[in-house]
């Protein structure tokens, strides 16, 4: 085999050499690449870490938030609970004093002709009284210590 001529050799040397350059340069970007990769991984693994711990926090809070709105309605409910029942005796006093109203009413209503009966009655057992004199009082109503009335009754 022969040698290859001189140019040759330096073509394929520089060659070489220029091919060597390429390679310590895409080394050298490969690793500038790398620290730059590494770096952004650790600063996505710290703010992975800061973002599951401000979303912890966050879920911690809303499920204090939601026992506290528990516990407000189940306050809420017994206080509903509470009026609820006091509406119920209220209304079942209102009844009971609407009827009482209302037997006063009718009352109030009947006491004109009440007095007036009542009045025509004392006059009934005056007269009566006035005309039977002293014997008129025997019977039974003057065993009971009441005196004769001339329509049956004792008022």
């Amino acid at each position: 085999m022969s040698l290859p001529p001189a140019l040759q050799i330096r073509e394929a040397n520089a060659h070489l050499a220029a091919l060597h350059a390429r390679v310590a340069e895409l080394e050298r970007r490969l690793g500038a690449a790398e620290g730059t990769v590494r770096a952004q991984a650790e600063s996505l693994v710290r703010k992975d870490g800061e973002l599951r711990a401000a979303l912890a926090a966050l879920e911690a809070a809303k499920d204090r938030e939601i026992a506290a709105l528990r516990e407000r309605l189940l306050s809420s409910e017994e206080t509903v609970q509470r009026l609820l029942a006091a509406a119920r005796e209220k209304d079942a006093l209102v009844a009971r004093l609407r009827h009482g109203s209302e037997l006063l009413a009718r009352i109030c209503r009947s006491r004109p002709a009440l007095d007036a009966l009542l009045a025509c009655m004392a006059e009934g057992e005056r007269l009566g009284a006035a005309d039977a004199g002293p014997a008129a009082g025997e019977g039974a109503a003057a065993e009971r210590g009441l005196g004769a009335a001339p329509f049956g009754t004792a008022v």
